[in-house]
């Protein structure tokens, strides 16, 4: 349990409200309520003023806090701090906060770049054709710009999002490259949101995957009885649809995720993979430079825009792998060292 938990439960306990907590103490009503949901720690003397109110030792109160921080050398630790950037308790909430905020949006405009070919295809299907025996009136090239634009508007909007977003925070860049330290108090809240947040974290990935599962199933049916060309076309629709709905689960719930590993240095943002993505970034950059130009020069020198776009994702699986055997000649030769 950590301390604002314990406050919490304490004041609870002796049946007085937040305002009645901070008459004793002197001070506002914000301040307990901030202390309460972890947004501040109390000072030193508002805490032992606090342990003769509840009737209990500061040992009480700070223990498990205090039970986080490991016990090492007296040497390492001056080492580690020396070299390692604090973060405070209000930089941890705000960046928590805003990357909340951010992932909802951030996952919305990967979603709709996902979704941005649905109208293109119908539109596509639909020209010059009928629909359930129906004539539709729809020219082969209003079709093409019809569907187009919508597909550029579509992922203008996401884009936005994706750049808006992704700028707000990249003020907090530091915590996927730097060593931190974090203030008192810090690890013990940030850990018990993790702890909290796991189950929905889990749900919502495996109901992801479910639903890239289950988007294949109509068009898996509509081949099996020979479904015309419409249905064909409706059917991978649905596929995107549901993928952009399992895309922003993914997405969402990562990000919200993947702001409490940065804090506390877990999972792909411990100190020895951050020192190993300081060396191997400059070649990130240099790949995906030379796959997008070798994408454009294909496309147009063969005209090929329909089927160039397999690059990509064979690029993205080459750079798996091309990224783990960069990462395992870095750590040999750290190793070695």
């Amino acid at each position: 349990m950590i301390l604002a938990e314990k406050i919490a439960m304490l004041r609870k306990q002796n049946t007085w409200s937040q305002e009645e907590l901070a008459e004793k103490l002197g001070i506002s009503r914000q301040s307990v309520s901030k202390w309460e949901s972890g947004l501040s720690m109390p000072d030193l003397d508002k805490i032992i003023k606090m342990s003769t109110l509840f009737g209990v030792t500061t040992d009480y109160l700070l223990k498990d806090e205090m039970e986080e921080i490991a016990m090492t050398d007296s040497v390492e630790v001056y080492e580690k701090e020396e070299d390692a950037r604090v973060v405070s308790m209000d930089e941890a909430n705000e960046f928590m906060s805003l990357t909340k905020r951010a992932s909802t949006w951030i996952a919305l405009g990967v979603s709709l770049c996902v979704i941005s070919p649905v109208f293109l295809l119908l539109l596509g299907v639909m020209a010059d054709g009928t629909v359930n025996g129906k004539d539709v009136f729809v020219t082969e090239n209003m079709a093409g710009g019809l569907g187009v634009a919508i597909l550029l508007i579509i992922v203008a909007i996401g884009v936005t999002l994706l750049i808006f977003n992704g700028m707000g925070l990249s003020k907090y860049e530091y915590l996927e490259k730097e060593k931190l330290s974090l203030q008192f108090g810090v690890q013990g809240l940030v850990e018990k949101k993790k702890e909290d947040y796991e189950p929905v974290y889990r749900m919502n990935t495996v109901a992801g995957v479910v639903l890239c599962i289950v988007g294949v199933v109509p068009l898996m049916l509509a081949a099996g009885v020979a479904a015309g060309e419409f249905v064909m076309v409706v059917c991978v629709d649905i596929i995107l649809i549901l993928v952009a709905v399992a895309v922003n689960m993914f997405v969402r719930t990562g990000m919200i995720y993947g702001s409490y590993q940065k804090l506390l240095q877990e999972g792909d943002y411990t100190v020895e993979k951050k020192e190993i993505g300081k060396r191997t970034s400059p070649l990130a950059g240099a790949y995906w430079c030379a796959v997008t130009a070798i994408y454009l020069a294909i496309s147009f020198r063969n005209d090929s825009w329909d089927t160039s776009w397999v690059i990509w994702p064979v690029a993205g699986v080459l750079f798996a792998a091309v990224m783990g055997v960069v990462n395992a000649v870095v750590k040999r030769k750290e190793v070695e060292v």
